[in-house]
């Protein structure tokens, strides 16, 4: 019986394309010539289905594997979450677990919770208990007033009082008259506490009741969230099988995060093993508008996401012979570049491709070979940093007093940066200033979003160069120095609007990314000189 959800490649698009050795490393790729062409097939779908096109239009990721049976070869697709509320579309895989099922416990619970949320809301917008916090703030305004106005009576009678003593008044009735209106202040003050308490134990009934059914409401939500983990029970290429909560108890993070499971790729590695597809290549793209502090293209690939898929791809891949992490690939080494360098001061000029300082994978840094060339006690220290993607200069202190004075200068804005860029896009404004606050999606690490709120300010001054062919070449003077602050204020669309070429987090891949730290101006902390330091753009 034919499978509605494999869809054959026709014999021209398979002419001439190499099947891929290896399975795609879903973190950092770029996508297979069958994945690119499953991509369309999957936009020609859904453009053929306009009842989706608002959901659509306000984005999605999709995914699409190509697959292998017998002699078949062809593509599976799938969408994160569910489309238009549903998670049966016989184009597309299912879910791993659908929680959408109307006989799925997932339903009855997620009912019972939403009684509890229609018991909270209707209880603390009940008319009594809106009643009695309007009576307490009332109440306590006005024993405010008659406080302070008791206290005011109180302060002209010491007035007179000392206006008496001072004419030779007799003083005992004066501190009788004192000590009785002190302790009438304190009578007014416990007449009102005694009020106010009475209509504050009043609402502390309504609020107990709402507080136990918020502890109710949150011990079922917990429950409900690990029974849904543990029926998400996800198969790798062995044929082995681990539930999310099994699968995420050895991360950092212990416990899978909200949405795990539900995304393109493990839903398309689960269908392929159920039905005995090989995978060979998998690729995940954008439709839609993007969201309004992501930077999302319609129609770009983009990696899995770190937070909910990475800890399942990787138990799903095991048996899978996958591709080598590119970015965990030593660096050819080369001859450390030295622009300047002093007693005190060292300038490099970082190649593409190089981590500023040591990371996460082992690999060579720019620190780490710079530091090889001085004695143990003598290793200058860096600065401040660039992109492992983006070139140019780099700063170095040889000492610790040097150092503290450069970062002094960088945190205090002083050290004046020149970037060059080529953007993907033409930009008819000669000049200006982008100002879009950011901060790190924990979802996405190490990708930043642009947030009003808890966002960072991160200023950017431009001067564009030249625009040829729909590509613009830029010089950026970045005020501030947040992380990926140039490559976020050029794709956002509340900056540019125009990724820089080569960006593979908020643009498309190529030979590089086209951003080069090309000139360092700042004040010599021990000569007190201005220093200028240009590194000619490579491109």
């Amino acid at each position: 019986m034919h499978d509605k959800r494999f869809h054959c490649f026709s014999d021209t698009e398979l002419a001439g394309v190499t099947l891929p050795q290896l399975f795609t490393f879903p973190f950092f790729y770029t996508p297979h010539p069958l994945c690119v062409i499953a991509s369309r097939h999957v936009q020609t779908y859904l453009d053929s289905h306009t009842e989706w096109n608002a959901e659509l239009q306000q984005g999605k990721m999709m995914g699409v594997l190509v697959v292998k049976k017998e002699n078949e070869v062809g593509f599976i697709a799938a969408f994160s979450g569910n489309l238009a509320h549903s998670n049966n579309h016989s184009y597309f895989v299912p879910a791993i677990y659908d929680l959408l099922s109307e006989k799925g416990f997932f339903r009855q619970e997620e009912e019972n919770i939403s009684l509890i949320n229609r018991k909270i809301a209707t209880e603390i917008n009940s008319p009594k208990r809106l009643s009695l916090i309007e009576r307490i703030s009332t109440a306590e305004l006005n024993a405010q007033k008659e406080i302070d106005d008791y206290k005011a009576f109180m302060k002209q009678a010491k007035t007179q009082r000392d206006i008496l003593r001072a004419n030779g008044a007799d003083s005992a009735p004066l501190i009788a008259e004192s000590q009785h209106q002190k302790a009438e202040l304190k009578r007014i003050q416990a007449r009102w506490t005694q009020a106010i308490d009475l209509l504050k134990n009043e609402l502390r009934d309504y609020d107990k009741k709402i507080e136990e059914w918020k502890s109710e409401r949150q011990g079922r939500s917990s429950a409900l969230q690990e029974r849904i983990f543990r029926h998400f029970v996800i198969l790798n290429a062995r044929g082995e099988r681990k539930d999310l909560c099994d699968i995420f108890a050895a991360t950092t993070q212990s416990a899978p995060p909200a949405g795990a499971g539900e995304c393109a790729a493990p839903k398309l590695l689960q269908y392929a093993y159920n039905n005995g597809y090989t995978p060979l290549a998998m690729a995940e793209f954008w439709v839609g508008n993007s969201p309004k502090e992501e930077i999302r293209r319609h129609g770009h690939f983009y990696p899995s996401c770190k937070a909910k898929c990475e800890p399942i791809l990787n138990w799903a891949m095991q048996g899978l012979d996958v591709e080598p992490n590119p970015l965990a690939e030593s660096p050819i080494k080369s001859t450390i570049d030295i622009i300047f360098e002093d007693d005190w001061l060292l300038v490099v000029n970082k190649p593409e491709g190089v981590l500023s300082v040591p990371g996460k994978l082992s690999v060579d840094s720019i620190q780490e070979q710079v530091q090889r060339l001085y004695p143990e006690n003598e290793k200058p220290l860096i600065v401040h940093r660039l992109d492992m993607a983006t070139s140019g200069l780099l700063i170095f202190a040889k000492t610790q007093s040097v150092y503290k004075a450069m970062q002094s200068q960088f945190a205090s804005r002083k050290v004046k940066k020149r970037y060059i860029a080529i953007l993907d896009g033409t930009i008819k404004q000669k000049n200006g200033t982008i100002s879009l606050p950011l901060t790190l999606n924990p979802q996405e690490r190490p990708l930043q979003v642009v947030n009003h709120t808890i966002g960072k300010p991160a200023i950017t001054h431009f001067e564009v160069l030249e625009c040829n062919n729909n590509k613009t070449r830029i010089a950026f003077y970045p005020e501030t120095g947040r992380t990926h602050q140039l490559r976020v204020h050029s794709a956002h669309s509340g900056g540019l609007n125009a990724p820089i070429i080569g960006d593979t987090l908020y643009g498309s891949p190529a030979e590089r990314l086209f951003l080069h730290a090309e000139s360092v101006t700042f004040c010599h902390p021990i000569t007190g000189l201005q220093i200028q330091i240009t590194s000619p753009c490579p491109f």
